[in-house]
């Protein structure tokens, strides 16, 4: 994948820690042994400082750096990923999964609006999303190596989402999981005029999808 398909996919899709297991395995380098709590408390502490870091500033932030805001050393960062490349894969997969596992929850809540909240949430994570899209791309970060499994896991959700919104009747039946993909991104793409803008699209968006 080129940086540039690369910075697209990370625009529309993001990179942090959440209603489905994927269907393609997301790659996971870590033994899969359970971690014991403490370590896996210090292992999900790292991945959110990483992500909200890289996004704020960029790749080229140490991981000495990475491990004092996250309140660890420097040994504990490198044990769960041992090069930038490691943490910079664990950083994306963390975010496919924290997405769909909010969209399960949405679903579990709600499946006639779940797909309309879904949307909202995407939309309130999209300028940190860009942040880190921006970094990983100009670091060359291979989006197909790095997490072979992510594109198909947030399209399975999104196909997902958007089936339980049409059993439930709320949501257009003519509407298919491409044109639900290319109005999320429409919808990320706006966080770039502020929020008040992003959040009226949205609601454009949303009643545009609503069941007549």
């Amino acid at each position: 994948m080129n940086s540039e398909r690369a910075l697209r996919f990370l625009r529309l899709y993001g990179t942090r820690a959440p209603f489905c297991q994927p269907e393609g395995p997301i790659v996971v380098t870590e033994t899969s042994r359970p971690l014991r709590a403490d370590a896996a408390r210090n292992r999900a502490r790292v991945l959110a400082v990483a992500y909200e870091t890289f996004a704020a500033e960029g790749v080229a932030v140490p991981i000495d750096e990475i491990a004092r805001r996250a309140g660890v050393g420097p040994g504990t960062v490198y044990r769960h990923f041992p090069t930038k490349e490691a943490l910079f894969q664990a950083v994306i997969e963390d975010r496919v999964r924290s997405i769909v596992a909010a969209a399960e929850t949405l679903l579990a809540d709600d499946p006639g609006s779940a797909l309309f909240e879904f949307l909202r949430e995407m939309v309130r994570t999209a300028a940190v999303d860009h942040g880190m899209a921006d970094a990983l791309a100009s670091y060359g970060v291979d989006i197909d190596q790095a997490a072979p499994g992510a594109e198909a896991a947030f399209v399975k959700v999104l196909t997902d989402l958007l089936a339980a919104g049409q059993r439930a009747g709320t949501v257009r039946a003519d509407i298919g999981p491409a044109e639900v993909k290319a109005l999320l991104m429409v919808c990320k793409s706006t966080q770039d005029h502020g929020a008040g803008i992003a959040d009226r699209v949205v609601a454009v968006i949303v009643d545009g999808l609503r069941a007549s």
